[in-house]
């Protein structure tokens, strides 16, 4: 059985899914405190180009198999959508520390089951939310603390991409179902869960998409409540058939200053600054890198992929901007929280209120928008 926490040696680390995965196999051969020990993929050739890539030995191709290998301590899942739950569980049960790429699960017993499975087991649970370690995050959680935004009156979260063309669990899939890229930076940075949700549905999208997730909506537009707090946010996501460069985005709206993410990629966002004459309100400002909070080793992986060729980086990460500079960060925080030196974050019951958020806010749009109260744990 792994030990709750591993302080003084190499964190052994298995990755399943090597999409999206493989992105951080080099974070984790760089890391100070983590040892690639493991990957698992499904097509035995990929597998093994991948292995044959990264100089891999130990390689997979049955999930429940690798599991059974005494000498991994945590599994990092880049697995479709439909399998986070289950592979979760499984890995939880079989005693290995666990972090999961995003969302968490699609169903409230999922999530309840992942959250008891955690407390039972005392292994590191984190889902892995690019968007609360990318730099444009820390820039305004920074400007936050430093008191520069003042008091927060409001919170706005946008996530749009075009899926038309990915694996064939999307098509048709509920926008807010994958909704956590524009949640969580609206919870995260106030430090509380959401505890209540309205949502409304717009737009129509492909009768063929339909179907499979009986959800008919093009876009989704949710405004939640934050427990022990007076401030309101609000996400909007779209998944398909709704012209939008990609999009992951947060607002903070600030007694004293606020700050816009930028609207299209390769501007600067807008710091709106209160008491100045009104054409010096808005300012543009250069979001500074965070690579200096992360070990000397993986510094680097903040600013560029981890491929020599842009052909080879994964499409959710050239799409996304390299989402913010975050992979380093995710990685080092996972193995931070295995080695006991800071809490996991996201940890478990975290990760459960960001993703509920969006599956009670769909249940409300399918619903004419009624109030879904958020379970909580």
């Amino acid at each position: 059985m792994v030990p709750t926490t591993i302080p003084d040696r190499k964190i052994r680390i298995a990755i399943v899914g090597l999409g999206f995965g493989a992105e951080f196999i080099p974070i984790y051969q760089a890391h100070p405190h983590a040892e690639m020990h493991a990957i698992c993929r499904r097509d035995r050739a990929e597998l093994d180009a991948c292995g044959d890539k990264f100089k891999i030995a130990k390689r997979f191709t049955s999930f429940d198999d690798m599991l059974k290998d005494p000498d991994i301590d945590a599994v990092h899942i880049n697995s479709p959508i439909p399998d986070h739950a289950s592979q979760t569980l499984k890995a939880l049960e079989a005693g290995k520390h666990v972090a999961c790429t995003v969302p968490m699960a699609t169903t409230r017993d999922e999530i309840r089951a992942i959250i008891e499975a955690q407390r039972k087991t005392g292994r590191v649970y984190t889902m892995m939310e690019t968007v609360v370690y990318a730099r444009e995050y820390l820039f305004a959680k920074e400007l936050f603390d430093k008191g520069v935004l003042g008091r927060i009156q409001f919170l706005r979260g946008s996530h749009q991409q075009d899926m038309d063309g990915w694996p064939n669990y999307w098509p048709g899939l509920p926008p807010m179902h994958y909704a956590t890229h524009c949640v969580s930076p609206c919870l995260a940075i106030l430090g509380k869960h959401a505890e209540s949700v309205v949502c409304h549905g717009s737009g129509r999208i492909r009768e063929e998409l339909i179907p499979k997730y009986q959800s008919p909506f093009a876009i989704e537009t949710a405004t939640f409540k934050v427990h022990d707090s007076d401030v309101v946010a609000e996400v909007t996501r779209s998944l398909f058939d709704t012209a939008r460069q990609y999009r992951e985005s947060f607002d903070v709206y600030g007694s004293k200053a606020t700050f816009e993410w930028q609207q299209v990629d390769g501007e600067e966002p807008v710091i709106h600054t209160l008491g100045k004459p009104e054409p010096e309100i808005p300012q543009r400002t250069p979001v500074p890198d965070y690579a200096s909070l992360l070990p000397t080793d993986i510094q680097r992986f903040t600013t560029k992929g981890v491929y020599s060729s842009d052909d080879e980086q994964h499409l959710s990460f050239t799409q996304g901007g390299g989402h913010g500079g975050s992979h380093p960060h995710l990685a080092n925080a996972f193995l931070e929280a295995i080695r006991g030196t800071r809490p996991a974050f996201p940890d478990a019951s975290t990760s459960a209120n960001w993703t509920l958020v969006g599956i009670c806010a769909h249940e409300s749009a399918m619903n004419g928008g009624t109030r879904v109260q958020i379970p909580q744990y």
